[in-house]
């Protein structure tokens, strides 16, 4: 069933202009450090607030960007994250859809080619259920913590694991649903300076 105004589609829009803005303000940062990592995976939501129809565990792709001066010791972290899943209850459609924008610090740690890292902020949180015609959604502020480890290949491109946990509660038509979950996914992505 095609569905009008595609909360995903909207999320999807909204990570391609950040990806845009991202590789053009690259070159600012030249004289620091930072990292662009593309994340691909899944995000497992609370069960009770999910099923039936089966919405706990959506696919989800996103990117995760830290920058930062040289000598900083911790750097600033500002991510992006979508995801979604249809299934059917009694014949209809339903299709549950969650973003988020996160801003916060994180601290990558160099052993050799290994980058392990840890972070953690603050996060704006939607989610919206599809159901026919019908589309609620709501916002909600929260919170995230998140870490990983991500090798360096050659001078630049980023390969990696991710995890992090998100808290946010949006009320849909009188209901809180949990919109915030536990997210896992691979790493892709570059870094800069280039590494010699």
């Amino acid at each position: 069933m095609q569905r009008h105004g595609s909360p995903f589609c909207t999320a999807l829009g909204f990570l391609v202009a950040f990806i845009v803005l991202c590789v053009l303000t690259v070159p600012a940062h030249a004289a620091g450090q930072g990292n662009v990592n593309f994340i691909l995976g899944q995000k497992a939501l609370d069960e009770d607030d999910w099923t039936p129809p089966d919405l706990d565990t959506q696919r989800e792709s996103g990117v995760e960007v830290t920058w930062g001066g040289e000598s900083w010791p911790i750097q600033i972290a500002t991510d992006f994250l979508a995801s979604t899943k249809t299934d059917s209850l009694s014949g209809v459609d339903v299709q549950g859809t969650t973003w988020e924008w996160a801003f916060g610090v994180r601290k990558i740690w160099e052993a050799g080619p290994a980058r392990p890292y840890l972070g953690g902020g603050l996060a704006l949180v939607n989610v919206q259920v599809d159901i026919g015609s019908s589309s609620p959604n709501d916002s909600a502020l929260g919170t995230w913590i998140g870490g990983g480890v991500f090798w360096r290949l050659g001078s630049r491109f980023n390969i990696g694991l991710a995890t992090r946990l998100s808290k946010a509660t949006g009320n849909i038509t009188n209901v809180d649903f949990e919109a915030g979950g536990l997210h896992y996914g691979l790493i892709l992505g570059w870094g800069w300076p280039a590494t010699r």
